[in-house]
């Protein structure tokens, strides 16, 4: 009986990086990746939480106002992710192992999946930032007059 009540908290005590780069690349800006990693009561997923929140209420508040203005929020939380993103997913299996796993008894290996995702994180963060550029320079210089 033992031995199997410490299987079920082997299992449930694992992170699993791929899952964690995942959760950071497709809903970094909300915050999911730390909230997976760390729990519920971590400051910093909270912040990109409420970055969502924030970033809704602005846009509801004055939606004639330039939708950058509204979201920068939530872009720059995504930013944030973005590079976050790279931290997870960069980090060698041993040291992740170190810090996520140091009693779970599971060794993490793994394979194609997360470099495939710091290519995509690569392709998205580097766009979103220069759109970001992009636009609040529009912003600043002509007022907005190129859309």
């Amino acid at each position: 009986m033992q031995i199997e009540i410490n299987f079920m908290k082997t299992n449930t005590a694992h992170k699993n990086k791929t899952l964690a780069t995942l959760l950071a690349l497709l809903f970094g800006g909300a915050g999911l990746h730390r909230f997976y990693l760390r729990g519920m009561r971590d400051s910093w997923g909270w912040l990109h939480a409420a970055s969502v929140m924030l970033s809704l209420l602005l846009w509801a508040g004055a939606p004639e106002r330039a939708l950058l203005i509204n979201m920068a929020p939530l872009v720059l939380s995504v930013l944030a992710a973005s590079v976050e993103t790279f931290v997870i997913g960069l980090m060698p299996d041993v040291k992740w192992d170190a810090i996520y796993n140091t009693e779970s008894g599971i060794e993490t290996d793994t394979g194609w999946p997360v470099p495939l995702m710091i290519v995509a994180n690569l392709f998205y963060g580097a766009t979103l930032l220069l759109i970001a550029i992009a636009r609040a320079f529009d912003l600043m210089l002509t007022g907005g007059a190129y859309g």
